[in-house]
This record gives structure tokens, sequence and C-alpha cells, in this order.
């Protein structure tokens, strides 16, 4: 069968630990774009952080989801749209949030700006080239959130239960991270979306990831990947499991599939 798409994460997948694309995944990335496949970068990240990691070449030939699918832009078919938390659910659910840990660190993406209740410093955990701004209590609540960012070493009762019918919940990071976002919002849905624009069915995506934010993209996508280091319930619902992300793991399963040329060292 010819693939007509390949989606991939970011981190713990495309990028190494050092936060790095290697020449070997670049060179089969970019081989796959010559190759007419559409090359769609899924991540949790929002755009400012991608731009940190990817090469200008990759960021031209690409179409991007970020926030786990609660933004997508994509220059080629100018196709781009954003998904928004309402403001009185942000507010419920700050105000919830803070009643149970009320110093644990809560931040707000909205369209590419990062906000904050207190300073927090995000340059090492996230390897983000910014932190948050910080903005009052008040003006956190008022805002459209793209995604709600909540750094937490322990579960908040109740969060899913009481939320999830009005947000899209999902726990990252060894369940260091939870990230909410807009209900409708998430990888899968923004892929889908994206194939019905070019014209192509999910059983022609190949999907690459590595944590519990890919689950619903491998539940339609026609071919998917788990990395050597994702999460068991990542590698029991994957089609295979390919070498880690400090392996070339994305390379070795795209040159195979594609019958591409390895990089020479």
């Amino acid at each position: 069968m010819r693939y007509s798409a390949v989606v991939l994460d970011l981190d713990g997948t495309l990028l190494n630990a050092d936060k790095r694309v290697t020449d070997r995944n670049r060179h089969a990335v970019q081989q796959c774009y010559e190759k007419g496949i559409k090359i769609i970068y899924a991540t949790a990240r929002p755009p400012r952080s991608v731009r940190q990691f990817l090469s200008e070449e990759m960021i031209s030939t690409g179409t991007f989801v970020y926030y786990n699918g609660a933004q997508v832009v994509c220059n080629h078919t100018g196709t781009s749209f954003c998904e928004s938390i309402p403001s009185d659910v942000s507010s419920s659910l700050i105000d919830y949030v803070r009643g149970h840990q009320p110093d644990l660190e809560l931040s707000i993406e909205v369209n590419d700006e990062w906000f904050s209740l207190r300073a927090l410093d995000y340059t090492i955990a996230m390897n983000t080239a910014s932190n948050p701004v910080v903005k009052s209590i008040d003006e956190l609540k008022a805002l459209h959130a793209t995604k709600i960012l909540i750094a937490s070493s322990s579960p908040i009762p109740m969060l899913l239960e009481r939320f999830g019918q009005h947000v899209n919940i999902i726990v990252t990071d060894q369940g260091r991270l939870i990230q909410i976002m807009p209900l409708q919002a998430s990888k899968e849905t923004a892929i889908r979306k994206l194939c019905e624009v070019y014209g192509i069915e999910m059983s022609d995506v190949v999907a690459f990831g590595d944590d519990y934010n890919d689950l619903g993209l491998f539940g339609i996508a026609g071919y998917t990947v788990a990395m050597g280091n994702a999460v068991d319930a990542l590698k029991a619902a994957a089609d295979e499991t390919t070498e880690t992300n400090d392996q070339d793991g994305v390379a070795i399963v795209l040159e195979r599939l594609f019958e591409l040329e390895r990089q020479r060292q």
C-alpha cells in the first residue's frame, strides 16, 4: 500500500533527548516530502516552541497541528483553525484546581501567547526559549484558552469527573503534566480534518508517537508506529514498535515503508 501522509509527534518521537532532529531523521522526512508524501507535525507544543526545534526547510514543507489539535496551520492549502476553551469553563477550572492545590504551577496558552498567575521558569524543564507572562487571576479567568497546562506531582481529585464533559484532559510526561484542551480538540480530530482537505483517507496515514496524547490518533490511522521509549499503552495499540527517539526510530521505519536511501554518515 502506498501511504499518502506521515504524522510525526515531536517530543519523544522525532526529537531525540537533546531536542534535536538527527540528520538521519531529517533526511528521511525530506525524502518523503520529495516523493509527494504529506508531512504533518502533530505536537502538544505551541508554534513558537516548534520553531525552536525544526529547521526552516522542515517548517516550510510541513503542516502543523499544535496544542494537541487545538490549532492547525497548513500554508500549502491556506487551511487554519483554532479552538478555544470558553472563559466561563476556564474560570471554573482555575478556581477548582487552585482550591485543591493552591501552589501548583498553572499556565494558559492563547494563540501562541503564554500566561501564568505567578512567575515560572520552564526554560529547562520544558525546553522553552521564554517563560509565561504573569497576569492577575481575573485576567487569566477572562482568557479564551487554547490550552491550560498544570504541572503537578500528584493527581487533582475528581478533575476528569468534574470537567471531562467540558474539556479534553490528557495526562502526559510520566504523570507530571496535565494538558487541558477544548473539548473538541485532539490530534485525531485535527488529522481527520486535514485528510478531508487533502482528499485522502485515514487508511493512507502513517502515524508515529510515544505518549498518551497519541492514543486517539493511533485508533484511526492506517499504520501506527510507537517509539521504543513509548508508554506501554501506545505500544499495545501500535502496528509496530520501532527503536527509541535516540536511535533514529522514525527514520528506520520511513526508510523501509517508502524505500528511502539511508543518510550516509
